[in-house]
């Protein structure tokens, strides 16, 4: 990708030189670095809106169901779950038995 573009930014002295001992270190250069962290953060963005945008879905349709009265309340979950639960344990207890 041909490189067409001058990107200029001011910042501590004591941070830039903490960077470019950093790029040195790694033997890479400070700008490929800069670049590597761009996409990174790009990419990080990208996903972070994603994810809202899934979640946002999930809630929208979730209050349609609500509307639509196609829910259960925390009570019916809880007496399915108890249900459930009994009768797992008695399949336990007879196949111990």
């Amino acid at each position: 990708m041909p490189k067409e573009a001058v990107f200029t930014m001011k910042l501590e002295a004591d941070l830039r030189d903490q960077f470019m001992a950093a790029t040195e270190d790694a033997h890479r250069p400070a700008s490929q670095v800069v670049r590597e962290l761009m996409r990174d953060y790009i990419e990080q963005r990208r996903q972070a809106r994603d994810y809202d945008e899934f979640l946002h879905r999930k809630v929208e349709l979730a209050r349609r169901q609500r509307d639509a009265g196609q829910h259960f309340s925390h009570e019916e979950v809880e007496a399915k779950a108890a249900a459930r639960r009994t009768e797992l344990q008695r399949r336990a207890i007879e196949a111990g038995s």
